[in-house]
């Protein structure tokens, strides 16, 4: 079992939205925090069907147990289920001081049916798949590449069964059971070809032609992805250049080890295309992680000219310029967006190159090459905000 960096309240205190993709571990980690809550798992077909009728029956069941505000965490799993629960919470909130931990995995059924967000009352989660640092000493750069981020995936023993059935399962419970699209087949097709696009700027028009839809379905077909936490869009840094820049979004999947079952890479060797491919994923997922969880207020971003020349992330305001190359020897070509980002934006604090070399270095103009493990270290343990 692996310790997560993602920490809650002492029960009772507060309340708040857990969002994040499927089988993350988010039931796992509120069981771990709040052994002693009150659960309503709405997975359950006979829970879903008893508050699904009628919602109002939770605030009468919580109201005749009497329970304590102090020191009492209430969880609702799966909440998005049955969003008409969102007033009877909020009621108990407002009357009777009760705290909940309301979990999910789609925020996107709960706004698109107008239920109750809870105005405010709530803090917002989000439990991203296994970082380097949660892994720790046992972690293997290559199996987490090939299996991905999910905790069961990267432990099974036949991942690629396990990952089959995770999207099986997705296209199932999570996009036709929750009614997200009209037409599954090709709902289906986008994601095949949405994966083969990860890390990249997102041609719709493209896209749509791929899976036999419009462009506007397929724009609607990513705002699900990025609904249900399966995907997110990195944005294009815009402040203050001095030469055209793009200014489209990438997109990145959640997971890789989904991206490789969906785009049928099959083992990722490094030096292969797809490693590389793979290794800037794994470094956004890091990232992408570690700002939620220390709660940064630094934004990422990634900068691109117009030209091609191109910087995969950016942290906060030209602040720490990151790399990912998945090579085991960097050269002075792998360094020319840095170099040219440095050019437009004398003020960037630190550059950085994550990559495969066995030692880490600094080259003569200040830009640090880092070993994928040193730079785990140097992300969490918090060199890298350091200065």
């Amino acid at each position: 079992m692996f310790k997560r960096n993602l920490d809650f309240p002492p029960p009772g205190v507060e309340t708040f939205f857990l969002w994040g993709p499927r089988q993350t571990g988010k039931s796992t980690l509120l069981r771990q925090h709040y052994p002693k809550s009150r659960w309503v798992d709405l997975l359950k077909s006979d829970e879903f069907r008893h508050y699904g009728d009628n919602p109002e029956r939770l605030r009468q069941e919580i109201e005749s147990e009497e329970l304590s505000r102090d020191g009492t965490q209430i969880v609702i799993d799966e909440i998005q289920k049955v969003p008409a629960l969102l007033d009877e919470v909020h009621w108990l909130i407002e009357n009777r001081g009760l705290h909940f931990a309301l979990c999910g995995s789609s925020a996107r059924k709960v706004r698109r049916g107008a239920a109750n967000l809870l105005g405010g009352r709530a803090i917002r989660y989000e439990l991203h798949g296994l970082t380097a640092g949660e892994v720790g000493k046992d972690f293997d750069l290559t199996r987490i590449l090939n299996r991905g981020y999910l905790p069961r995936m990267y432990e099974a023993k036949q991942p690629a069964k396990l990952l089959k059935a995770y999207v099986a399962d997705y296209l199932k419970e999570e996009v036709a059971a929750e009614g997200l699209v009209r037409n599954l087949p090709s709902f289906s097709r986008f994601l095949d070809a949405a994966a083969l696009c990860d890390g990249e700027i997102i041609n719709f028009s493209n896209i749509a032609s791929d899976c036999s839809v419009s462009s506007h379905t397929a724009k609607a077909y990513f705002g699900i992805l990025e609904d249900t936490l399966l995907g997110r869009w990195l944005p294009a840094y815009r402040r203050r250049q001095k030469r055209r820049v793009i200014r489209a979004p990438k997109f990145y999947f959640s997971d890789v080890g989904i991206v490789n079952r969906l785009a049928h890479r099959g083992d990722i060797l490094p030096g292969s295309d797809h490693y590389g491919k793979a290794f800037e994923n794994w470094v956004f997922h890091e990232l992408s992680a570690f700002c939620a969880y220390r709660e940064l207020n630094e934004k990422l971003s990634y900068w691109r000219l117009a030209g091609g020349t191109e910087v995969d992330f950016v942290l906060g305001d030209m602040r720490i310029a990151i790399e990912a190359k998945a090579s085991p020897k960097i050269s002075s070509a792998h360094l020319r967006g840095l170099r040219s980002l440095a050019e437009d934006h004398p003020e960037i604090s630190r550059r950085i190159v994550v990559c495969l070399e066995p030692r880490a270095w600094c080259t003569d103009d200040g830009i640090d090459i880092l070993p994928a493990t040193t730079f785990i270290h140097y992300l969490w343990d918090g060199g890298l905000m350091a200065g």
